[in-house]
């Protein structure tokens, strides 16, 4: 596994495979190519089926700004090695080649090439949650721990880094008004649900604080604000509205909840390395369901459980997203995707209460929902997987197709 910078990264939304994996893709080209006159960009699959929406176009034009750029789109071919394929060209004055380049936009931002990487190193040394629980039950300590053992102490000045982005998103967020960017002239709720939250003293204001946090952030990346992959954008709101909501309420100190966020990635990094968080590849299940297991394993450390209890609050956040489709909306992140990061943000609170009644023990183990999510992911038919053809994207109709953008 990589480091957890590579998992938590700070950027902008709407989207982390399509919007900042392109535009790091086009910066690497670009330093690649310094004497270039123009560039071609041709999108596959799913970048070409969602890219209009997630923006990706402007991302690609920004990176290689000034230098003119096409756009190609091609939704109907995928390349081999993921949904998510890009191939750069590179042109003299005269129009003759400078060279080109086939990069793969894999999830959470992160890129690939065939037959390599362009990550980090793997810096830890076991690769499942049951080599890491045995490993951490014979000395007596906690998840997060592990991760520093394996990372170094300097990693705790990026988690702080890392929070501090996630709780401004969340207030940012539950300040903000208006409409959301897009075709579907989106109003934006999480001020109103604040505001009807703090008001509200009774056996509700735990949901209403949640859906108020969660919308908050989601809202935030739907509107090309900064925020942070936990694990993608499209799921980002999850972890800060339990992280934020669970500082509030139990007054817990920063570096409990940077101890915390450490815990989550760990489980967010299990499904990148095992699975994928790739709603291209394997559905939203991959997106929200890892969301809700990380702020699940994280909120019951946060509330004082044992390693066992963490595993498995994150089994059962990520099992009950088992199958969960990606058919976002006219292509944007915002229909179903802003919702559902508050109802699994309530749904990882539960799953972390839940493991906290039991002794941690169970019969499906962490390691193999991650291992049904990839099986059930290759099974869902292409339209359920972020190409906008398939489940509600399909009741909406599209207002504009994609097609060529020429210079």
């Amino acid at each position: 596994m990589e480091s957890l910078t590579e998992l938590f990264r700070i950027g902008y939304g709407p989207s982390a495979s399509h919007t900042m994996g392109p535009r790091k893709a086009s910066e690497i080209f670009l330093a690649q190519q310094p004497n270039a006159h123009h560039f071609r960009v041709i999108l596959y699959g799913s970048l070409a089926a969602t890219g209009k929406g997630h923006l990706t176009d402007q991302a690609i034009t920004e990176a290689l700004k000034p230098h003119p750029v096409e756009v190609v789109w091609r939704p109907e071919t995928e390349l081999p090695l993921h949904p998510n394929g890009m191939e750069f060209e590179a042109f003299d004055k005269n129009g003759s080649n400078l060279g080109a380049w086939r990069v793969y936009s894999v999830g959470g931002g992160a890129l690939k090439v065939e037959g390599a990487s362009l990550l980090q190193h793997d810096l830890y040394d076991l690769n499942s949650m049951e080599e890491i629980l045995a490993k951490v039950s014979q000395k007596s300590k906690p998840l997060w721990c592990y991760v520093i053992g394996q990372e170094g102490e300097e990693l705790w000045d990026y988690l702080k880094k890392v929070w501090h982005v996630m709780r401004d998103s969340v207030r940012r967020g539950y300040n903000g008004v208006g409409t959301l960017p897009g075709e579907l002239k989106l109003p934006r709720k999480s001020f109103s649900f604040f505001l009807k939250a703090r008001q509200d003293r009774g056996p509700f204001q735990r949901t209403n604080l949640l859906f108020a946090y969660s919308l908050a952030v989601s809202e935030e990346n739907a509107a090309g604000g900064q925020i942070v992959t936990a694990p993608t954008c499209g799921s980002c709101g999850v972890l800060p509205a339990i992280l934020y909501y669970l500082q509030e309420m139990n007054h817990l100190p920063e570096k409990t909840i940077l101890q915390a966020i450490a815990t989550a990635g760990l489980i967010g990094n299990l499904v990148k390395t095992n699975g994928s968080i790739s709603g291209a590849e394997v559905g939203c299940q991959g997106e929200i369901g890892t969301a809700c297991a990380m702020a699940a394993g994280a909120a019951v450390q946060l509330l004082g459980g044992s390693p066992a209890q963490v595993e498995y609050a994150a089994e059962m956040g990520f099992e009950h997203h088992l199958g969960l489709t990606c058919d976002p909306v006219a292509g944007l992140v915002q229909i179903p995707c802003i919702e559902r990061n508050a109802f699994a943000s309530t749904r990882a609170l539960d799953s972390a209460e839940y493991a906290l009644l039991s002794d941690g023990r169970h019969r499906i183990s962490f390691d193999e929902v991650v291992k049904t999510m990839m099986q059930t992911g290759h099974d869902l038919k292409l339209s359920y997987r972020e190409t906008s053809t398939g489940g509600l994207a399909a009741i909406y109709p599209r207002k504009n197709n994609p097609g060529e953008n020429k210079f």
